[in-house]
């Protein structure tokens, strides 16, 4: 059934979530990465127990015809919160948050790649723009410069390897959602954040101030709340209507960076960031387009 007011609202909701949580890692101070992934993964988990108690049960978080493709999602999954979470610790929110929109645009290559999904030159052209926009966000870390001889900053390489392989996820979760529930592909991708954060904590940990705790697990909290509303926004509304609403973790990121965070983004990280939107929103665009003209073929 689709009730559009209901899924913008589940969306807005879902990106202020994740982008609190965010700042509750950046409020956290400095952390080892293992400890803030162990956080989130394990207290997302308790956001998701409250609604499947209320909704599907939480018996239907757990059920699973294919297990495999959890093993394959929970892997990339845990390498793209190791690559987010670092990226994070060296870059300002709001930076990251750009570099972020980049995951329709990779998306875009993976299907194509991945699927055989055929992309038209609308597709493609907003591929480039979309990289023409990272570039201009890479100019205050090295630049084309940078990239061609291969000495681009930490920052920006953990960036974009969460980037492409969120892209990845999204691709395979469309595999999966053909058998797979919602709720059973967020809870066995938590689970195996907490038990890969738990690990990894083993080899490096800190003693935690009680300040450090209460941002630690809102983070997990915040995640959990935001996996939920993401869950179901696409319940009730279609991928195309949805997808410029995603940009708002921008306005989210900057409030938070500038009156939070004391951090001020730089000129070319944002003109860049309004040029990825706008290959995103191109996407989304052509998206919409096709399905009104032509339901049966191919998205281009």
């Amino acid at each position: 059934m689709r009730h559009n007011a209901l899924a913008i609202t589940l969306k807005l909701g879902q990106s202020l979530a994740f982008s609190l949580m965010y700042g509750a890692i950046k409020l956290a101070g400095d952390v080892p990465i293992g400890q803030v992934v162990f956080f989130r993964g394990f207290f997302a988990l308790l956001p998701l127990f409250i609604w499947t108690c209320f909704t599907v049960g939480p018996r239907a978080a757990i059920k699973t015809e294919r297990p495999l493709v959890h093993v394959v999602r929970g892997i990339v999954g845990v390498a793209a919160m190791f690559t987010n979470f670092t990226a994070l610790a060296l870059l300002p929110l709001v930076t990251v948050t750009a570099f972020g929109f980049m995951q329709p645009i990779f998306a875009v290559v993976l299907a194509a790649l991945m699927l055989r999904e055929h992309a038209g030159p609308w597709r493609w052209a907003a591929v480039l723009i979309g990289f023409a926009g990272v570039l201009l966000m890479m100019e205050p870390h090295g630049g084309l410069n940078a990239l061609i001889t291969l000495k681009l900053s930490q920052g920006v390489l953990y960036a974009l390897a969460f980037t492409l392989l969120s892209a990845f996820i999204v691709v395979w979760i469309r595999q999966m959602s053909a058998t797979e529930r919602s709720e059973a592909i967020v809870f066995y991708f938590m689970s195996a954040c907490a038990i890969a954060g738990l690990i990894v904590m083993a080899f490096d940990h800190v003693a935690l101030s009680w300040m450090q705790i209460f941002w630690l697990v809102s983070c997990g909290l915040f995640g959990g709340v935001g996996q939920v509303l993401m869950t179901y926004c696409y319940r009730y509304g279609e991928p195309s209507l949805l997808a410029p609403f995603d940009y708002t973790a921008m306005v989210w990121a900057m409030l938070l960076g500038w009156f939070v965070l004391g951090e001020h983004p730089e000129a070319m990280v944002l003109l860049g960031a309004a040029v990825v939107i706008a290959s995103g929103l191109l996407i989304a665009w052509r998206e919409y387009r096709h399905k009104v003209e032509m339901p049966m073929e191919p998205l281009t």
